[in-house]
């Protein structure tokens, strides 16, 4: 088994350019109910096997209002790259209010990490802005797939995600190492 670790500059190719960053959390969210959206916050704190404390996905088993409550919960967070929400904005939606961070029900808003590139087992660590870590670790579970309540959010919305590269749209994952997030956080991939 090989192991792939970002180094802490990357350069990211957007759908709108390229650009050189250090990956990092831009945004987090939550919600206790199941909403589409998601509230903003200085930060949120992530439980192993369960997710985002006081969140309406947080959970050992399923959450999700249309799946089975026994399933292992592999959609305990939610990751969306900004890049993702300002091309929608920029794009489908030019000259109406830009898509912010949590609007779209994710609890993690990256910056400068293509997530729907890495495949499932992909751990991404949570640390200082340099990139080291000592934080929480969450292991991608699946892309996500956009929902008729994106609709909910902005009439077109879900067809403007199914317009644009597949993981665009932020993928799932499930939290196998506790601890908190917050707002400029740096990020680390290892890709297993």
């Amino acid at each position: 088994m090989s192991t792939t670790t970002t180094t802490t500059t990357s350069t990211t190719t957007t759908l709108t350019g390229t650009t050189t960053t250090h990956p990092r959390v831009l945004s987090v969210s939550k919600s206790p109910t199941h909403t589409i959206s998601k509230t903003p916050v200085p930060s949120i704190t992530l439980l192993p096997n369960h997710g985002v404390s006081g969140d309406c996905h947080a959970g050992k088993t399923t959450q999700h209002a249309t799946s089975s409550t026994t399933a292992n919960n592999l959609r305990q967070i939610h990751l969306l790259p900004i890049e993702s929400l300002r091309h929608i904005s920029s794009t489908s939606f030019k000259g109406t209010k830009p898509l912010t961070p949590g609007g779209i029900g994710e609890n993690v808003t990256t910056e400068g990490i293509e997530l729907g590139n890495l495949p499932p087992g992909t751990e991404i660590h949570f640390g200082n802005q340099d990139g080291g870590e000592n934080g929480a670790v969450v292991v991608i579970t699946s892309v996500r797939e956009p929902g008729p309540g994106l609709d909910r959010v902005r009439p077109g919305l879900r067809e403007a995600f199914r317009g644009v590269r597949k993981g665009w749209w932020g993928v799932l994952g499930v939290v196998v190492k506790g601890g908190g997030v917050r707002g400029g956080m740096g990020v680390r991939v290892v890709v297993k």
